[in-house]
């Protein structure tokens, strides 16, 4: 995008301005206790907190919610809110952060499918694994992990949001079972089962690309988005990048469209988020022009900021 064409878009989403977003902290999968002074901060709503499926069921049908009840009780005793995100794909070889029983059992075919790297540009190590919702037996599991976290926190947390819908394959080599729209039939069958079993809680899709092609190619983000606004369903993502390129052929705009259609939208400034260039200064994106961006034009609700992030730091 060019310095030009950013400044245009700017201006024409400061020409609709709405609400402020409320500020949480992103803390990934790290400890809440140890960030309470900044989570006790008035201008701070409430924390993310990362779990990956196998903290959450570390053996067959033995679920330990202690962590959550942990977390939100440090954020409740600070009139806090609670957003979970449940995690399912891991962006290192070396994590697999799913039970062992998916792994090792015949009808789960492996658990897990490898991914290619997600983001050589700015980490050449990266690739890793995604849980292979594809397969009608993980999905159940997953949707039955679901069930047991609503039975516990429906009401009791803020929302619950489930992970990026990107998923890098390579096109050479499938993984076993996968079809382009069988992945998009799991996620969106997971994501609805989510909204059914919490009836309280706000409930959050992670979308901003999908595989097997790019932008709007098969149709995947105007199906998802009709379904998200006829089934009450939030949106979101894992960065708010102003203007990027990639974004704004893919999920920003439908977020623009969307943004009074949805229930919440929830998006997160990560910490390599932070280091996005705004071509217009030709220094990194401030506090304000990412609050300008996600508030105006995407129509953020909730901003998930990371604890490194300046503004929290000064």
């Amino acid at each position: 995008m060019t310095r030009s064409s950013f400044l245009l878009l700017v201006l024409l989403a400061a020409g609709a301005q709405a609400a402020e977003p409320q500020n949480f902290l992103f803390m990934g999968g790290g400890d809440v206790a140890a960030n309470s002074v900044l989570l006790s901060r008035p201008d701070i709503d409430g924390a993310q907190v990362v779990y990956s499926w196998k903290q959450l069921e570390p053996t067959q049908d033995h679920y330990d919610f202690s962590g959550v009840e942990s977390d939100l009780a440090i954020a409740q005793r600070l009139n806090k809110k609670l957003f979970i995100q449940v995690q399912d794909r891991f962006f290192m070889h070396e994590h697999r952060g799913v039970p062992r029983y998916l792994l090792e059992e015949p009808s789960y075919s492996g658990g897990l499918a490898p991914q290619t790297n997600q983001d050589a540009e700015r980490n050449a190590d990266g690739s890793g694994w995604v849980t292979m919702q594809w397969n009608p037996a993980v999905r159940a599991r997953f949707q039955t992990l679901l069930g047991a976290l609503a039975k516990q926190f429906d009401g009791r947390i803020y929302g619950i949001n489930l992970p990026e819908t990107s998923f890098d394959i390579d096109p050479g080599k499938p993984p076993g079972g996968f079809t382009c729209e069988g992945y998009f039939e799991a996620e969106v069958e997971n994501i609805r089962h989510a909204r059914k079993v919490f009836q309280k809680s706000h409930v959050v899709q992670y979308v901003n690309f999908w595989p097997c092609g790019w932008g709007d190619d098969h149709g995947y983000f105007t199906r998802f988005f009709e379904m998200a606004e006829r089934e009450h369903i939030g949106v979101g993502g894992p960065d708010v990048v102003p203007g990027r390129p990639g974004q704004m052929q893919n999920s920003y705009p439908f977020l623009n469209r969307y943004k009074d259609k949805v229930p919440l939208v929830a998006m997160a400034v990560q910490d390599a988020t932070l280091t996005y260039i705004n071509p217009a200064t030709r220094k990194r994106f401030t506090q304000a022009e990412f609050v300008a961006f996600a508030r105006d034009y995407l129509g953020v609700d909730v901003i998930f900021w990371d604890v490194s992030s300046p503004w929290l730091n000064r």
